[in-house]
């Protein structure tokens, strides 16, 4: 499991197969899957095989990541960048336990997540999308730097994209 960054309270680092618990529980719960369009995990196995089969890393050198509470040595959640899911556009997302919920560590994490794709990857552009109804994820774009440019549908659903340039992010 490669450590791909560290913040003052996060490390974030490749997943595994042994992150399949966590994975499973995460999304069992609704609130924390209800604006993803994700469903749950049916089992453990189910989201180990989810685990196993993640190519990111391979394809692009990059992905999501496991996001570890270092005080606690805990897994809390996921952050990262996905090439792909609109057109070539690298996304950022996250998706936290409830209970760490209003904590920082998405802003934490996600603005580790485009220092990296900015300075390491040499992304030009930097996507995240949301329903328009979660404003707690908009509300972490936008204290990251991302601003909005689009209403668009995402399966039935209205949706949000909010974008950054390289050319316009401050490093922190």
């Amino acid at each position: 499991m490669k450590t791909i960054l560290e913040t003052n309270r996060l490390l974030l680092r490749e997943f595994s197969s042994n992150d399949a618990e966590n994975f499973y529980n995460l999304n069992l719960n609704p609130n924390v899957i209800r604006y993803t369009g994700d469903s749950a995990f049916r089992s453990i196995e189910e989201a180990k095989k989810f685990l196993e089969n993640y190519k990111d890393y391979q394809l692009n050198g990059y992905g999501r990541w496991a996001v570890i509470n270092k005080e606690k040595n805990e897994f809390i959640g996921w952050c990262g960048l996905k090439l792909g899911e609109i057109k070539n556009e690298t996304d950022i997302g996250f998706r936290f336990f409830e209970e760490v919920w209003n904590k920082g560590y998405a802003t934490e994490s996600a603005e580790a997540c485009l220092n990296y794709g900015f300075e390491k990857l040499n992304l030009k552009r930097i996507i995240g999308r949301a329903m328009k109804e979660n404003i707690g994820s908009i509300k972490v774009l936008e204290k990251i730097g991302l601003e909005y440019e689009r209403d668009v549908d995402f399966e039935g659903k209205n949706a949000v994209i909010y974008k950054i340039e390289k050319s316009l992010y401050t490093y922190e």
